[in-house]
């Protein structure tokens, strides 16, 4: 205490100063509008500069917090959508025409929604990551969308992760067909370029056009029926062949994924069984 009380003595003058001058202050900030004008602006500018850094920080860290809760609501959205639509369909098997996917009551589809994690877009042979895995219902060959359209088919399966063969891989092969007119065929990467594919297995005969759609043919336990997976780039048909070489623009921007959702057909492995059944008799 003695301490304080000698440094207050010791500099008293400099406090006098100093409560003089905040004395000052306010008599001529409460004396004159002008001024009291100029100072309360001021003050309420700093105030508020500091506030929208406050919420810029605030809302950069809670950002993917939210996106993840709005991919989130969209899947059950999604599931809610189906289970709807097999109702409607079981009544009336017309109105599924009026809706984004027909799915025949007899397809039974949920969406399980994963966030991507690692992805590669420059290479031949390109693969995804999810953060999901068999532990919450994933297997093999399940395929994989996003709100855009296709993404791929599910490879590998562990309990807490998964790898998605991506559409810009050549080992795999997505069966399509003209929304227009179902004609069907194969689209397969070239690996050039990951905003375009190659559609196949199109014979001369087929009337396409330039800008036409390509969505899922559903012939297939992987996808439903009505997936976009692009649109017609160009096309070229030589005198001599009996097949299109047809571009393709990919529905799917594959340098923006960021959620997935993975395609559980839940009768997908009593269909297969009979099926191999049947091929093998």
């Amino acid at each position: 205490m003695k301490n304080l009380i000698n440094f207050l003595i010791h500099h008293s003058g400099f406090f006098v100063f100093l409560l003089l001058e905040i004395f000052s202050l306010i008599l001529v900030f409460n004396s004159r509008d002008y001024q009291k004008s100029v100072f309360l602006s001021s003050s309420n500018a700093v105030v508020s500069s500091f506030y929208n850094w406050n919420n810029y920080i605030v809302g950069f860290f809670n950002l993917s917090k939210s996106n993840q809760q709005l991919a989130e609501e969209n899947t059950q959205l999604k599931n809610q959508l189906l289970e709807l639509q097999n109702k409607l369909e079981a009544l009336q098997p017309s109105v599924s025409d009026s809706l984004s996917y027909k799915i025949p009551p007899e397809k039974q589809y949920r969406f399980i929604e994963a966030k991507v994690i690692n992805n590669s877009t420059n290479k031949l042979q390109n693969y995804i990551t999810l953060n999901k895995g068999a532990l919450d219902g994933i297997k093999p060959d399940m395929g994989v969308i996003n709100d855009e359209g296709v993404v791929g088919i599910v490879k590998n399966v562990s309990q807490h992760f998964s790898v998605v063969i991506p559409v810009l891989n050549p080992k795999i092969q997505i069966n399509c067909k003209f929304k227009r007119n179902d004609y069907i065929g194969s689209l397969v990467w070239d690996g050039k370029d990951y905003r375009f594919a190659t559609l196949t297995d199109i014979a001369r005969h087929v009337p396409i056009k330039m800008g036409d759609t390509l969505v899922t043919s559903g012939l297939t336990t992987t996808f439903p029926e009505g997936i976009p997976v692009g649109t017609i780039e160009n096309f070229n048909l030589k005198e001599s062949d009996a097949y299109y070489e047809i571009k393709v623009k990919l529905a799917t921007n594959f340098r923006t994924l960021s959620y997935v959702k993975v395609i559980d057909f839940k009768n997908a492995g009593e269909l297969q069984e009979l099926e191999k059944t049947a091929y093998e008799e």
